[in-house]
């Protein structure tokens, strides 16, 4: 089969660059669509996710990301059409636009809940073949085809990831050295208008009460502030998740690197107005205890917890959570392997989950 893999946002590279050397080791060929978003090339390149289709920039207005889907629906649209694509593969909704155009099937990979974002429950559910999501969310759309997982886990199960200790010389640590990771976000996506994570004396006093304690290491997708230059990242951004497996600690407003924290078994909090609305994240706090959400309101109550788990001795902290992430990963598939079988075996596989869901359980 001809595959097309649409990357929008960083990480849709880290969620199916596994499946991309998956398919194409069964003899698919692979081709791939991205936007001018420079981590996301870099990561790509990284991967050997290569060449690719250049769809341009993206604009932060609702009115802008309209205008720019349209266009980008036109170029993929004649991409699709010159090199005979099978099926699409993507976490946006473009290549659901340019399936009901064409012959090929438009497979999404969508981890929100329907409530969190309308406009994608309207313009690409209903115009994808398959919608992949995480059995914890309860769908209105009938393609939904559910999985034990979560995006996170299609490239950070054990079966996929192993973390390089050589990360930590690169960074200047020592096996065993405490540290904490801070990740800020720009809450630029189209289902984050009106949202709010962490204010710049919020985070300035989460600085100041983690200082004492350790290094501290900051990431941010947005122009990092003056006050936090000198904690900059100190590793390429294709090496976060080997550094972010050995920190003691994450704190920041981002929903992926928390869940991405959470499942490598790093005590994880995070401050944003998602904080006990999604389905996902309320799984691995409600149901595993790996991670801990606060609305910004609530940033006393999130500032007195981190308090608590900096007093504990940080390695009975680390064997708790890795004793809880053994629990998570005990009850959920190896996600990748799960995608690699679903598209191989299409549209049959789709009939077995829809008679046999447990058959996934094969993929552990």
């Amino acid at each position: 089969m001809n595959i097309l893999i649409d990357i929008g946002h960083p990480g849709h590279v880290h969620l199916l660059h596994g499946l991309a050397e998956e398919l194409k080791g069964l003899g698919h060929a692979v081709f791939y669509s991205v936007r001018d978003i420079p981590v996301a090339k870099r990561l790509m390149e990284w991967y050997g996710m290569t060449p690719w289709f250049d769809l341009g920039g993206k604009r932060d207005s609702l009115l802008g990301k309209a205008w720019t889907v349209m266009q980008q629906d036109v170029r993929v649209l004649g991409y699709v059409q010159r090199n005979n694509i099978d099926i699409g593969l993507s976490s946006g909704i473009v290549l659901g636009h340019v399936a009901k155009l064409t012959r090929m099937k438009a497979f999404a990979f969508d981890d929100d809940d329907d409530a969190a974002e309308p406009l994608v429950v309207k313009y690409e559910h209903p115009m994808s073949e398959v919608v992949f999501t995480p059995s914890c969310i309860c769908r209105k759309a009938e393609q939904a085809v559910y999985y034990t997982g979560t995006h996170e886990l299609a490239y950070l199960h054990p079966n996929r990831f192993t973390p390089d200790p050589s990360v930590l010389e690169k960074a200047g640590l020592k096996m065993g050295e405490r540290f904490f990771i801070m990740r800020f976000v720009a809450l630029k996506g189209h289902h984050d208008i009106g949202q709010q994570g962490l204010s710049l004396d919020q985070k300035i006093r989460l600085l100041e009460l983690l200082k004492p304690y350790g290094r501290v290491i900051v990431t941010s997708e947005r122009a990092l502030e003056p006050e936090f230059e000198p904690y900059r990242l100190p590793v390429p951004p294709e090496e976060i998740h080997s550094l972010m497996s050995y920190c003691s600690l994450f704190l920041g407003d981002s929903q992926t690197m928390t869940s991405e924290a959470a499942i490598l078994g790093v005590p994880a909090l995070k401050c944003n107005t998602f904080a006990g609305r999604l389905s996902v994240p309320n799984e691995l706090e409600q149901k595993y205890d790996l991670c801990y959400a606060y609305q910004p309101d609530d940033f006393d109550k999130l500032f007195a917890h981190l308090e608590q788990l900096l007093a504990k001795d940080p390695d009975v902290l680390r064997k708790e959570w890795q004793e809880k992430r053994r629990r998570f990963l005990n009850d959920h598939i190896d996600v990748t392997a799960f995608f690699t079988w679903f598209i191989e075996n299409y549209p049959e596989s789709k009939k077995i989950m829809q008679e046999n869901p447990d058959y996934q359980y094969r993929f552990k």
